[in-house]
């Protein structure tokens, strides 16, 4: 039937125009912004698993910062420890060469007071940003960030590995207010027990025995272990902080991946179906003038 009050043909092909031109424009915010879903109204599952990642993926990046600042700390100390080893083997060279008969074990004991000055300055340089691992206050505890994790039931918590610093695993002890060093205490400042003194403040004369020389080499050798000891334990942290920090690298990048796969949009696929909607308006945009000129078509008939 053809009506002059209802064209039904252009309402159809007007509808038909609409839907193309809301196709149109979800397809070009999404090969403008390079994301499918940018709003939650495009899709909430997928907006709210991305939202809640991408946070996460945040507090991982700042957690692999936080692991470059304790790997320096805990390098720092190891560098320091490593080069106090060196130093003490050092000293247990002098003790066994004053051993000789007819040395002058004066001269030998001005290159041990050369030495032991050293261990002191390596222990007060041993620092990084302020903290020092190798003389700090007997008790102390010094931390480490080393992860970030999120619950099943989305509790999120920082992780982190504490380690307390004592006589057994730092050089000297160190006033917790003004970093001043305390000579006899920690490893190199405690009076052994066979020669009842300590490796940083012990000396030797021409009048020292040999016995005398074998029980400060006793106490030299007890100190290079628990120096060895304390270092292998810095070397294990260091090691986990490295492992850690590949593993949050590695799990950022999952993250970021995963996320895309849920937000992102496929160029490729939105580039077609752009072509193809264009071309789809340009034949409804036809569509709808052939249906407007229906109503010419009906004057013609009063003709």
């Amino acid at each position: 039937m053809a009506s002059i009050l209802t064209n039904s043909s252009a309402m159809s092909a007007l509808s038909t125009l609409r839907s193309i031109a809301s196709s149109m424009e979800s397809t070009q915010n999404a090969i403008s912004t390079g994301m499918k879903v940018s709003k939650a109204s495009d899709n909430a599952a997928y907006w709210s698993i991305s939202t809640t990642m991408k946070s996460d993926n945040m507090a991982l990046s700042a957690v692999t910062d936080a692991l470059g600042v304790g790997a320096a700390k805990v390098d720092t100390a190891y560098a320091g420890m490593e080069s106090a080893i060196d130093v003490v083997k050092e000293i247990k060279a002098k003790l066994v060469a004053a051993q000789e008969q007819g040395v002058d074990k004066e001269k030998i004991q001005e290159e041990i007071t050369q030495l032991q000055e050293q261990l002191l300055s390596v222990a007060e340089s041993a620092a990084f940003n302020g903290q020092n691992w190798l003389a700090n206050e007997d008790g102390a505890e010094v931390s480490v960030i080393t992860g970030f994790v999120r619950a099943s039931d989305n509790t999120v918590s920082v992780k982190s590995t504490t380690v307390t610093l004592d006589d057994t695993n730092m050089l000297f002890q160190a006033d917790a207010t003004t970093g001043a060093i305390t000579t006899t205490t920690g490893i190199l400042g405690t009076a052994g027990t066979a020669s009842t003194q300590s490796v940083y403040a012990f000396t030797i004369d021409n009048d020292t025995d040999a016995t005398a020389l074998g029980n400060l080499l006793t106490d030299v050798e007890t100190a290079l272990t628990s120096m060895t000891s304390a270092a292998a334990k810095l070397g294990s942290i260091s090691s986990r902080i490295e492992l850690q920090t590949d593993f949050s690298e590695k799990l950022s990048d999952a993250i970021e991946k995963g996320v895309g796969r849920l937000v992102d949009a496929d160029m490729n696929e939105e580039s077609t179906r752009l072509k193809a909607l264009q071309t789809q308006q340009q034949l409804a945009i036809q569509a709808l003038s052939i249906a407007n000129s229906d109503s010419q078509n009906i004057l013609s008939l009063f003709r």
